[in-house]
């Protein structure tokens, strides 16, 4: 149960109970106002702007309707005060006795604590990766891979049907540099010397693999035949190599998609020619001149006819090419055609995790969903920002697997997948992210892997002391969710149950935003408040988890514990990461 949701209603019902008596003046209803924590935490544990926002309808000044509403909400049960604070925000102190109730909901829904109805079983289609088949995952591809699942994974948690998709770009320039990578070392295989590789090729020596594989299966079938002939082969065959590495890589950081969609199926099926007439058909394709752009010169810009899509009509600041000179489709034509299937398959809510180059083809792509879907759907894109990996401090660059970058596969074997996918989450994703392989290794307080795990693997532990001190007492989560927990009356107990009490909160705050990384920040902040607590014991024997001769006192910071472990165990379950009971 999201608390602030819950003052969202009474809030409103007290507007209502106003608006009712003559008081106040204002169309129930008639705008969205935040029920949030405060931001600083001595203001109380409950802040709205109703009054601020709603003001205006009421034909008040703000801090009236702010001190009539503190008023009621000061009367209402749970409210110990209510005060108004600033240009109008009205401030709630809850009673203890809410938030002891929140630790037991914790204790009785367990791992489900956070689970929400929000989405409402809404369909949204999650596309994340959707590497090029051109070669083994590189770790900027795996941050995307994190990003992607954890949000899919959250959005899940959060009320939503969700599918987890993956785009193969299988039908570009790429596939036909691949494939005559492929006959190079196959030609080598067969015992030819090809020196260096050619500019432009791809080196990686995870290609002399796929050639041998090759050689096995055709023997010399393709030596001296001519390109036309071989190459559709060793293209298909080039492919499906590659799609089977990255899917290993994928399975070895716990990822499965639901679905593999191959751009050259679509291509194969008319789907663009048929997205493209259904375009004209509404007046939105045009044979015409584009002026030239100022500063950098796109890609796509050519001074001379073209056949445009009509993008500013959607918001887009020039309209687009979507046919090359040699009559073929552009990338942006596949790609409308793409999430119009997707569209056609049930998504009206679709969600694209690109890399941090493709940011420049944002707004377009928004415009021709919007355009294609006659504003029923809607696109959200998550743009993934480039990793720099380190080692000890110094920058890592290459990898003689791939040729030319360190592999997502080679960072799991040496750091582990929880690991991996923890510090992915990080930082916000369209900020860079730093990753040095031997921080992430630390036992430090400085390392928020270790840090957050720490806290899980310290909980058991206390778990485990305690049921050597009472062995005689029940300390299933069950039997903790009925204790007494009047004795967890210190701040910092407290604050801990209430950052507790916030993880529904923040599972549909981040769903809604698309946010996953808000769960590792959300997480360590956890991590540090049990941390706190556990530091403060130490040094003061009545704040220690376990009061030997006192099983009520130790029961109810038992109940904390347990409540603590399982919103950590939850957090790490949207994340991908395994929560471990002891530290080696």
């Amino acid at each position: 149960m999201n608390v602030f949701n819950e003052f969202r209603e009474l809030i409103g019902k007290e507007l209502d109970w106003l608006a009712a008596k003559g008081e106040i003046s204002y169309p129930p209803n008639s705008a969205q106002f935040s029920v949030e924590p405060p931001r600083d935490t001595t203001h109380g544990d409950v802040s709205t702007n109703a009054a601020m926002v709603l003001a205006k309808a009421a034909h008040m000044k703000p801090r009236d309707l702010a001190k009539l509403l503190a008023d009621r909400l000061g009367k209402s049960t749970h409210v110990s005060s209510a005060e108004v604070a600033g240009p109008g925000f009205v401030n709630l102190r809850l009673e203890k006795e809410y938030w002891w109730a929140q630790l037991r909901n914790v204790l009785r829904e367990g791992i489900h604590y956070g689970d929400s109805s929000m989405g409402g079983g809404k369909r949204v289609n999650v596309e994340y990766v959707s590497a090029n088949p051109t070669g083994p995952m590189h770790v900027g591809h795996g941050r995307g891979a994190v990003i992607g699942d954890a949000l899919a994974t959250l959005l899940t948690k959060a009320g939503f049907d969700v599918t987890r998709e993956y785009y193969i770009n299988d039908a570009g320039v790429q596939v036909d540099i691949l494939a005559r990578s492929l006959h190079l070392r196959y030609r080598e295989a067969l015992g030819e010397n090809i020196c260096e590789i050619p500019s432009g090729f791809y080196p990686g020596d995870y290609l002399v693999e796929t050639a041998a594989a090759l050689l096995a299966r055709d023997g010399d079938k393709w030596l001296g035949t001519d390109e036309d002939v071989w190459l559709p082969a060793l293209r298909e065959f080039a492919i499906d190599a590659m799609m089977a590495l990255i899917k290993d890589d994928l399975g070895a950081i716990g990822i499965e998609h639901n679905i593999f969609q191959s751009e050259r199926e679509i291509a194969d099926s008319g789907a663009i020619d048929d997205t493209i007439a259904h375009l004209e058909a509404r007046g939105l394709i045009y044979t015409g001149t584009l002026e030239p752009p100022k500063g950098k010169v796109p890609d796509d810009w050519e001074p001379r006819p073209q056949t445009l899509f009509r993008s500013t009509k959607f918001g887009d600041d020039v309209d687009r090419p979507i046919k090359k000179s040699d009559g073929s489709w552009t990338y942006f034509a596949a790609d409308i055609a793409y999430h119009r299937d997707k569209f056609r398959r049930g998504f009206e809510a679709m969600i694209d995790v690109w890399g941090a180059d493709h940011k420049g083809y944002i707004t377009r792509m928004q415009a021709a969903v919007e355009a294609v879907t006659e504003g029923k759907g809607a696109l959200d894109v998550r743009i993934c920002n480039l990793v720099h990996l380190f080692e000890d401090g110094e920058p890592i660059r290459m990898s003689k697997r791939s040729g030319a970058f360190v592999t997502l596969g080679e960072v799991v074997e040496r750091v582990g997948l929880g690991a991996v996918r923890f510090m992915m989450l990080t930082r916000s994703t369209d900020a860079a992210l730093d990753f040095d392989v031997e921080k992430v290794l630390e036992q430090s307080r400085d390392n928020p892997v270790f840090y957050v795990q720490y806290a899980h693997a310290r909980a058991c532990s206390v778990m485990r002391h305690a049921a050597e001190a009472f062995p005689a007492a029940t300390l299933d989560d069950a039997s903790l969710a009925e204790v007494d927990v009047a004795p967890l009356v210190d701040e910092a107990e407290l604050a801990l149950i209430r950052l507790l009490a916030s993880w529904p909160r923040l599972v549909e705050a981040a769903a809604d935003s698309h946010e996953p990384h808000r769960l590792a920040f959300y997480l360590a902040d956890v991590a540090a408040g049990f941390h706190g607590l556990w530091t403060k014991g130490k040094s003061e024997e009545r704040l220690r988890f376990i009061v030997p001769g006192d099983e009520k006192t130790t029961r109810a910071r038992l109940a904390l514990v347990r409540a603590m472990a399982i919103v950590v165990a939850s957090g790490l379950e949207v994340i991908g990461v395994e929560p471990v009971e002891e530290m080696r």
